[in-house]
């Protein structure tokens, strides 16, 4: 069973969505009518768990994604869920977040990385709830968080690029300049030059998640200097569209978005919330839940990639195919050197893997990318 939450004085598009940060204006406003928990109808703790999202829900992106797995784990027989959508970072996070310790929840999930000081702050307050916080790297004995190994799939979309490309010019249109988006920028680099060494990856900061205005301008901005690939790491199809309508390819991001741009779209490194979702409520409804930091990867399928379109060459998706094997299987991983820095530097050496700490951490490009990190 589940229930949404809303803000009356807030109206917001419903079309494509959101990954993970501040955009949108305020949700949560309108108070839930008070509810006692149901009775689990298995052995163990029912479990009311609520989510708070970033963005709409909409009809692709980040928030769907999250809001798919909920619906998934919203029909196990102990689990009652809510959500509140469209929550800006910040003091209107603390409130819905609060307002839902006080309703009775005991599993909240916040998915946006600007969450983490309002998971924190409420989490102090309420010792008795189990907080899972997306994207971030605070934690205390009642708050832990999650995420997915991302580049790995972006990876795998760099080679894709690199195959597909005819100029060597690849665009890429980022969010904000936080670790997680760096990451994938730079492996997305790196498997389009393991492909096509003399591959540049022009990259365009929108310092939004979601504002599909300023992604299409930046994709704009990137087709005009020759990119004839456009990937992305926003929340709407603006930038696959802007492709399109010039004739070119693109890669998504979070959700399969081919329906958007069908004579563009190739692939895209998607989510699957559910199996971290499952494995939470599991816990807590079992009495098992212990604060943890959860990064899975291709590995056990919390990241993966969507259906290649039939734009893709056989020869092209066998290649990705064998490189996605190794990485599932242990053999590889993509922050593997020899690896240099944008400045030309050897950052990882030859043989050495990047250690997860300095992964969670990437502050700086690797060679290839064009562009710079803004403060």
């Amino acid at each position: 069973m589940s229930r949404q939450w809303r803000s009356a004085a807030f109206t917001v598009p419903a079309v494509f969505l959101v990954v993970a940060a501040l955009a949108l204006a305020g949700c949560g406003g309108g108070a839930p009518e008070e509810a006692a928990p149901e009775a689990a109808a298995s052995e163990g703790v029912a479990v009311k768990a609520a989510f708070v999202y970033v963005s709409p829900v909409g009809d692709a992106g980040w928030t769907l994604a999250h809001d798919n797995a909920r619906l998934k784990i919203d029909e196990l027989d102990y689990v009652e869920t809510a959500y509140t959508e469209a929550v800006p970072e910040g003091a209107d996070a603390e409130r819905t977040i609060s307002q839902y310790v006080r309703q009775g929840y005991n599993l909240i999930f916040t998915t946006s990385f600007g969450y983490m000081d309002p998971t924190i702050t409420v989490a102090a307050t309420a010792p008795e709830v189990t907080f899972m916080h997306c994207s971030g790297f605070k934690t205390a004995a009642n708050v832990g968080t999650y995420f997915g190994r991302m580049y790995q799939p972006r990876y795998l979309t760099g080679m894709i690029a690199g195959k597909m490309t005819k100029s060597k010019v690849l665009g890429y249109v980022a969010a904000h300049p936080i670790p997680e988006v760096i990451r994938g920028l730079n492996a997305f680099a790196l498997g389009a030059r393991s492909v096509n060494p003399d591959v540049k990856v022009h990259v365009v900061w929108t310092q939004t998640w979601y504002d599909p205005a300023k992604e299409r301008e930046a994709a704009e901005s990137l087709l005009d200097i020759g990119a004839d690939v456009i990937a992305q790491h926003q929340d709407t199809p603006a930038p696959q569209q802007a492709a399109e309508k010039r004739g070119n390819y693109s890669i998504g991001y979070n959700s399969d978005m081919s329906s958007f741009a069908p004579a563009a779209h190739l692939t895209a490194p998607v989510w699957n919330w559910e199996v971290i979702y499952r494995k939470v409520v599991d816990e807590v409804h079992n009495g098992t839940w212990t604060s943890y930091q959860y990064w899975g990867g291709l590995d056990d399928g919390v990241v993966g990639l969507a259906p290649y379109s039939d734009l893709v060459p056989q020869e092209v998706r066998d290649m990705v195919e064998a490189k996605k094997a190794e990485i599932v299987a242990g053999d590889w991983d993509v922050f593997t050197g020899p690896i240099n820095n944008a400045a030309g530097e050897v950052w990882v050496a030859d043989g050495e893997s990047m250690a997860d700490g300095d992964m969670l951490g990437m502050k700086d490009l690797v060679e290839g990318v064009v562009g710079t990190v803004p403060e």
